[in-house]
């Protein structure tokens, strides 16, 4: 089998680069981030960090890379969907509530709290972009994703 490390580098890439929107979303577009919007940005955080580890590792161990990726970008297809989810049934807040406390108690959003602090309410209606809302977007990004590691992770020698 041979995985291809350079689609693991792509996959890390992307993943920043979606990081990279959202702070700019909410630093620039005053975008505030709900508790189920910062634990998709953990998702994309760690697909990056599994596939720039398995990339730097010897060939065998990339396609187990590809592997774990993939289950963590179907956990944050998960957290998008019970973002949508929550975004449909606007009785149900993920506000003010157990989640965003012990997310915002995390290490990573103390010492990290313009990337990981949940500061917004999952019901708030922004502007959509390209048509579709911010959990939309992430829920499209992370099944991409998951199809990219997959197929790395079954790609034959040829």
């Amino acid at each position: 089998m041979k995985t291809s490390k350079p689609v693991l580098v792509a996959v890390g890439v992307i993943c920043l680069a979606l990081v990279g929107f959202a702070l700019y979303l909410q630093h620039a577009k005053d975008m505030l981030p709900c508790p189920w919007c910062i634990i998709q940005r953990y998702a994309f955080v760690a697909v990056a960090i599994i596939c720039f580890i398995f990339a730097a590792m010897p060939r065998p161990l990339a396609k187990t890379g590809a592997w774990l990726g993939m289950l963590a970008a179907l956990g944050g297809l998960g957290a998008a969907g019970w973002h949508l989810w929550v975004k449909a049934h606007p009785s149900v807040s993920c506000g003010l509530d157990p989640l965003e406390t012990s997310l915002n108690k995390i290490p990573t959003a103390e010492m990290l709290p313009f990337v990981f602090k949940a500061d917004g309410l999952c019901t708030t209606e922004y502007e959509p972009i390209l048509g579709l809302s911010i959990p939309q977007w992430s829920a499209t990004w992370f099944v991409i994703l998951a199809i990219v590691l997959i197929w790395a992770a079954l790609r034959q020698d040829r």
